[in-house]
């Protein structure tokens, strides 16, 4: 079975270990469960609803429900700060709570190495995502306006599917592990 993300449909049973014993519907009850940990999820939302918001803006403006200008504006800012809240995010993840939680359960080692990979492959597909928005711009003053819009919303829907994987795995993975072992991370 193969576990890179564009080809996997969830997190190897063998790393589901404490998710098991702490399903997703639990942990805000979890005495373990922090301020810290809230702010994380809620990191993972806003790239959910970012994305969405991207997605939602190209549609509007294939369907010819929104200004070339406007949408080339919005999603420009949208698609900036979404690129760059990701990347940092991934760093600080990398660099800062990924080595401290991945000591915690060695179970668990080879689903930060899943998560690293996640990561690497996702830097791919944002630099695409950067070339595809870019192409949208530079479309957007030519002949033919909704090529370049139609082309990132295949971009976008395919990247939205990537980024849903990871971080549904991502937090099935750490959320049990910050519940478990309660780490200083903060």
């Amino acid at each position: 079975m193969s576990v890179a993300l564009e080809d996997r449909e969830g997190l190897p049973d063998a790393l589901r270990v404490l998710v098991e014993q702490l399903p997703r519907g639990t942990w805000e009850a979890h005495p373990n469960f922090s301020p810290l940990t809230r702010f994380w999820l809620d990191r993972h939302l806003m790239f959910r609803d970012v994305l969405g918001r991207l997605q939602d803006g190209t549609r509007q403006f294939l369907d010819g429900d929104a200004d070339a200008q406007r949408y080339g504006r919005e999603t420009a800012r949208m698609a900036q700060f979404f690129l760059q809240e990701l990347h940092a995010h991934h760093g600080i993840e990398d660099h800062h709570y990924f080595p401290v939680l991945q000591g915690l359960d060695g179970r668990l080692e080879r689903g930060f190495a899943l998560l690293d990979a996640d990561h690497h492959a996702l830097d791919g597909h944002l630099n695409g995502l950067a070339e595809g928005t870019n192409a949208m711009l530079t479309g957007l003053a030519g002949d033919d306006p909704r090529a370049g819009a139609g082309a990132l919303e295949a971009r976008l829907d395919g990247f939205q599917q990537f980024l849903d994987r990871h971080l549904v795995d991502e937090e099935d993975l750490v959320v049990p592990v910050i519940l478990t072992y309660a780490p200083e991370i903060g």
